[in-house]
């Protein structure tokens, strides 16, 4: 009976393979621990990865992909490694539409631009931003929540000795670099967030709204836009985007009193281009639920200091530890508190890290390495499906 419901369980969480097979907690496709699901390592062209997931919303909210080979249509065409990290809110609507569609349409514009560059990442964005739009407008009569699900959205692509981070919200990518004088290895964060909480956040809103003097609102002493959102850009979130959803029979609380003239919330990402060097060592991406426990530095220095296998796992961990902390309480306890409750102690956790290895950057490297597809942590639903998903009730779980 126990091995019946594994199965039951691994199929429905397992993550889908670029040909569309479902891993049983199989090391190619994953493994499921209970809340945590673990990628320990794996190999890419540009060198290995670890990956991890731990749910803690009813739904989980996060998404997450690692795609590495080609990335266009056509061959020969340009080769390298993408990294998708996508924290939805309000629902999973979003990020689950963005985990289906933005790789699809970089791979689109990097065909027709012959090569990969921040414009076609830039419109692989805006193409998933109008895909979902599209979505929102089909469902809104039938579904009118669908119009307040949205997902930050953190784009890191490794293409010919470049590393692309493309980032609508609040997850963060700290790149691990060695310092040779010291053998420290230094903490750079290359991607900038989105949240009202910093001063030059609302000093954007304020000066692209300058006609409302509550863009920005202090409300049970954290910040938000309108007083309702903590982030300023994303996917999605169409209520704040556009007046004619933001009315009847939307929810009251997400609508707002006055009308407005143009967007609130912006889908235009911040896109930074760097030069990978030889004293690069390794790439953090991961959704705010990691770095509300851990500091930018702190979560370099385990990279450093452990083994790669499980590198993903172990960041996870120690920031669930850290949360159990806060709440005075022990960390085995947390483990056993089921999702949809755990969400009061913290929030969906997705983390992927990225070795670089600078010998691996050349193309002749990536006809010895085979292509991945591989999705962490998340239940993939046919493209048009908004039907929520529920899992069975949780089983042990040692992480």
């Amino acid at each position: 009976m126990l091995a019946a419901v594994m199965d039951y369980f691994s199929s429905c969480w397992g993550p889908r393979s670029r040909a569309g097979h479902r891993g049983k907690g199989s090391d190619a496709a994953g493994r499921q621990d209970g809340l945590l699901w673990y990628k320990d390592a794996g190999q890419l062209a540009t060198g290995e990865f670890s990956m991890a997931v731990v749910q803690a919303n009813q739904l989980l909210e996060d998404q997450s992909q690692v795609e590495s080979g080609s990335l266009s249509l056509a061959d020969p065409g340009p080769q390298g490694t993408f990294v998708g990290v996508y924290d939805g809110h309000g629902g999973p609507e979003t990020s689950r539409f963005i985990n289906d569609h933005l790789f699809n349409h970089l791979r689109k514009f990097a065909t027709e631009h012959k090569c990969m560059s921040a414009d076609v990442i830039r419109k692989a964005f805006q193409a998933t931003e109008e895909g979902f739009l599209s979505l929102v407008s089909r469902e809104w009569s039938l579904k009118p929540q669908i119009a307040s699900v949205g997902s930050c959205c953190l784009v890191g692509v490794i293409c010919s000795g470049t590393l692309y981070v493309a980032n609508l919200g609040d997850s963060r990518a700290v790149l691990g670099r060695l310092v040779k004088a010291t053998g420290e290895i230094l903490a750079t964060q290359l991607s900038s967030e989105h949240n009202a909480c910093y001063e030059e956040v609302r000093k954007e809103l304020q000066s692209t709204h300058p006609d409302d003097p509550h863009i920005v609102v202090l409300k049970h002493n954290v910040w938000r836009v309108k007083g309702l959102i903590q982030i300023s850009r994303s996917i999605g979130d169409v209520y704040l985007k556009r007046p004619e959803y933001n009315r009847e029979p939307l929810h009251s609380k997400f609508r707002l009193r006055e009308t407005f003239q143009r967007p609130i919330l912006s889908s235009d990402p911040q896109i930074t281009e760097h030069r990978i060097q030889p004293n690069d060592q390794f790439v953090i991406f991961a959704s705010d639920g990691l770095w509300e426990h851990l500091s930018n530095q702190e979560a370099v220095d385990l990279v450093q200091n452990s083994p790669r296998n499980g590198i993903a796992r172990k960041l996870v961990k120690v920031a669930m530890q850290e949360a159990a902390k806060k709440r005075e309480m022990r960390y085995s306890d947390l483990k056993k508190i089921d999702r949809g409750v755990r969400r009061h102690f913290h929030d969906d956790i997705t983390v992927v890290v990225v070795f670089l290895d600078s010998n691996g950057m050349s193309k002749a490297s990536w006809s010895k390495n085979p292509s991945v597809s591989l999705r962490g942590g998340g239940v993939a639903l046919p493209a048009k499906s908004l039907a929520p998903y529920s899992a069975p009730a949780q089983l042990s779980s040692t992480y």
